[in-house]
Formats: C-alpha cells, structure tokens, sequence
C-alpha cells in the first residue's frame, strides 16, 4: 500500500505542473489589455511602458511563466491588479467562504445521492427505482442557476423566510456559522448547489449497485444464508470504488463550479472572486484563482484514488 501512496503522489506532481503552465497561459489567449484597470484612458505611452515593466508584461511568456512559478513556489502569487491587495489573501479568504459552501453541500448531495441511488439498484424496474431515475435525470438537467433564481423568488421574495443574497447580515467577516441570523444565508445556495450533484450521484450509484447485485457471488451469499442485510452491505462494498470516484468529481464540482450560484447569490467566494477577475481583467487573481481550485481538484482525485485502493485492493497492482 505504500509503494501504490508514493506512486500516485509521484503522478501528481506532474499533473499539477501542467495544470500550472495551463492556468498562466490560459489568461493570455482572452482579449483585452489587463492594464487598462489601472491606466487613466489619457495615459502617455511611457507611463504604460513603465506601468508594463512594473508588471513584468514586456517579458517574453516562458520567462514570465518561470518568473510566476518560482514566486508561486514561495507562496507569493503577486498583487491584484484591480485592487492592490495580495493574491492569497484575496483568494484564500473566497476559498474559505466557497469550503463554506462546499462543506455543507457536499455532506447533503453525497448522503441523499447514493441513498436514493442504492435504494433505486437494490430494486431495479420497480416503481421507486423509476421514481429515483426521474428525479435523479429532472436534478442533472435543471440548470442552477435557473434554480437559485427560483429559489430566490419563492423563499426570500413570495413566503419572505429566507434571505436573497450577501453572507449575513454584517457581512463576511463577521459571518458566525452558530448564529441563525448568518447561518440563514447558507440554505438556498447550499441547496441549489447541491441539487446536480444529488442527480449524478444518484445515476451512479444505481447502475453500479445494480450491476453488482447481478453478481454470481450475491446468489452464493443467498445460497450459504446470509440475510439481505449482509447481502447489500457487500453489494455496497463492491459498489463502492466507481461511486467514490464519481464522488470525487462532484467535490471537484462543488469546490471549482460554483461560478454560477455564487454570482446568483452574491456569495463572497472563488466563484464569485473569479468572475469579478474575467470582468477586470485582472490576470494575477485569475492565475491565483484558477490554480488553486485546480490544484484542490488533483488533491481530491488523488484522495479518492487512496481510499478506492483501500476499498479494493485488486487496484494496487495496476
């Protein structure tokens, strides 16, 4: 099992290199000058030429890569262009607000979408594996940001009992997960973030628990007497390691795609920190940004290649 850790952890570290010549070369194919949020319209051309040497903008893009990694290497992502504030406070305070998020979609999404999904495998054909498949296909297809709206229009703007927007009522740095009056703030973009990863989840897990109860071996475990109890909790086991991949990619998902609610919501996080930075232009939180949600996403895939080899160990031989 150590050798097969050491391995995987070896893999990534070239994935994440690539993932780092992506987000630095990315953010130069969009258009615009990203100095124009900081230039007056009436700059000279030696102002800019000093504002872009500043920056390190006259450099060829392979020295400034290097440039940006050796920096990154050291934890230093630069300044914000827009705002002049560092890189990693600005995107370490929006991923502690979307981990907010995140952390409480994810236990709900997880939870119901594999126990509608066992449920709907355990029984295929009948009337509530049907029911599942429906409301798992109506959760994958209804957009969310569609869905936050309607949200938004029944609770906070028709029934009045739950807020449209913000992070609390002073804001987010005063926000208190043990005050109702904050923790209110959550509820909609929580459950409308949720909401596709409940559907996939659910889809998962019902074809691969189905798959597995067709087994030859669940017939022998019937055969030698075992209750149905034991029967599915083996059936789960077995169930368990493309589910806990599938899982993987929703964490991915609900950590990096938030894009969407969050600007819905206005929720101060790196969804939200992301779009104000396309609007802007502003390339150093972009890279920041980008980096860092990708960078999750190897970390989680790298996670849940770990415990899929402590769930099956036929994987670490691969």
């Amino acid at each position: 099992m150590l050798g097969f850790v050491i391995r995987r952890i070896l893999f990534a570290i070239p994935i994440a290199l690539g993932v780092s010549v992506v987000c630095f070369s990315l953010v130069y194919l969009a258009p615009g000058d990203p100095l124009q949020t900081v230039l007056p319209p009436d700059a000279t051309a030696e102002t800019i030429a000093i504002v872009r040497h500043a920056y390190g903008f006259d450099r060829p893009i392979p020295v400034q890569y290097l440039i940006w990694l050796w920096h990154v290497l050291q934890g230093d992502f630069g300044r914000s262009i827009a705002t002049r504030r560092l890189v990693s406070l600005e995107v370490s305070g929006a991923l502690a607000n979307t981990a907010m998020l995140a952390l409480f979609a994810a236990p709900l999404s997880f939870g119901l979408g594999a126990a509608m999904g066992a449920i709907a495998g355990w029984y295929p054909g009948r009337a509530i594996d049907r029911l599942v498949t429906g409301a798992a296909v109506i959760g994958v297809s209804l957009p969310n940001y569609w869905l936050g709206i309607v949200l938004v229009i029944l609770f906070a703007v028709e029934f009045m009992v739950l807020p449209a927007s913000g992070m609390g009522q002073s804001g987010s740095a005063a926000f208190s997960l043990w005050r109702w009056s904050d923790a209110r703030f959550l509820v909609l973009p929580v459950l409308t973030l949720a909401m596709i990863p409940i559907g996939i989840i659910a889809r998962s897990t019902r074809a691969a628990v189905a798959e597995v109860r067709g087994l030859d071996f669940v017939t022998t475990l019937r055969a030698i007497g075992l209750g149905e109890g034991a029967v599915l909790r083996h059936v789960l086991k077995n169930a368990a390691p493309p589910v806990l991949a599938v899982m993987g990619l929703q964490f991915g998902y609900l950590v990096g795609g938030s894009i969407l609610v969050e600007t819905v919501f206005t929720w101060p996080g790196s969804g939200f920190l992301l779009n104000k930075a396309i609007i802007n232009r502003d390339i150093p939180v972009l890279q920041g940004t980008i980096l860092a949600l990708s960078l999750i996403f190897v970390a989680t895939n790298l996670v849940v290649d770990l415990l899929q080899a402590a769930l099956d160990p036929r994987i670490r031989r691969r």
